[in-house]
């Protein structure tokens, strides 16, 4: 009797509080943010304990990685949500008498997006305050672009589907902080971090090549709703693979300049 009671108080808080319309986006967002701030404390206290190489980092990558934790628990969560509710959810399905498939939303496709505002509110945060740190102009453009792209979506409940397809793209990020893990651990030649490219590979095949021809093929969506579908895709996934491109191009530039720097010194003292 305990539990189940436990669970229709539970049920209450989430229909009233959370999920209420007027509250969706105060509750989600900040929900967002607290969720982020809460990964990167964790991040940081377990990485402390588990990894013998995170005492060893500078103060500035102990930040970044737990930053980039944060981005792979907003990667890996709005990547289940989108898969559900582009492949698995009614809500976006063949459904005439439901209306226009551009204008449909639900309270959890709203809050969904809201958690996703908050995580680019606060990740917008720490690279200015950082700055630049964690990124150059370009993640700050990025984000400030992303996060306003979300949250029109998420206020006026407009083309949410469209985001959640082209949301679809965070399949990638996980892949390369992942990548970024390994190199600053020193892990470069191993078989993790080969594996990790493959996978990387595969990720961005099934981002840039099947989602964007997915609007072409036989479904429910059709004429002009089809093809602003497939606009908002292909631009979407491809602005996120470019960006995730940029970021491993540049970390093996900056990278290979510290081997250059470090193999001139070398020589300069042997020189001496």
């Amino acid at each position: 009797m305990a539990m189940k009671s436990y669970q229709i108080n539970a049920e209450l808080l989430l229909k009233e509080y959370l999920l209420a319309d007027p509250l969706i986006p105060y509750t989600s967002i900040t929900g967002g943010i607290f969720a982020c701030k809460m990964v990167y404390d964790l991040t940081n206290l377990f990485s402390a304990f588990y990894f013998k190489s995170y005492s060893n980092l500078t103060k500035m990558q102990r930040i970044e990685w737990n930053n980039r934790a944060i981005s792979t628990f907003h990667a890996v969560f709005i990547t289940m949500m989108s898969l559900y509710f582009v492949f698995c959810s009614d809500l976006f399905s063949d459904q005439p008498h439901a209306g226009l498939v551009a204008f449909r939303r639900s309270a959890l496709s709203t809050f969904a997006l809201g958690v996703s505002v908050g995580y680019f509110i606060a990740d917008l945060g720490m690279i200015i305050w950082f700055y630049p740190s964690l990124g150059g102009m370009e993640y700050v453009i990025h984000h400030f672009l992303s996060l306003i792209a979300v949250a029109y979506s998420m206020l006026t409940g407009e083309g949410q589907l469209y985001t959640y397809m082209v949301l679809i793209s965070e399949t990638t990020t996980p892949g390369i902080n992942l990548r970024w893990y390994f190199d600053t651990a020193g892990m470069k030649k191993s078989k993790a971090y080969l594996l990790n490219g493959v996978v990387i590979f595969f990720t961005w095949f099934d981002t840039l090549v099947y989602l964007p021809v997915l609007p072409c093929l036989p479904a429910p969506i059709s004429g002009q709703a089809n093809a602003l579908l497939w606009t908002t895709l292909g631009a979407g996934s491809a602005g996120s693979a470019i960006c995730h491109e940029f970021d491993v191009v540049l970390e093996d530039f900056q990278r290979n300049e510290k081997n250059i720097s470090k193999a001139a010194l070398n020589s300069n003292i042997s020189k001496l």
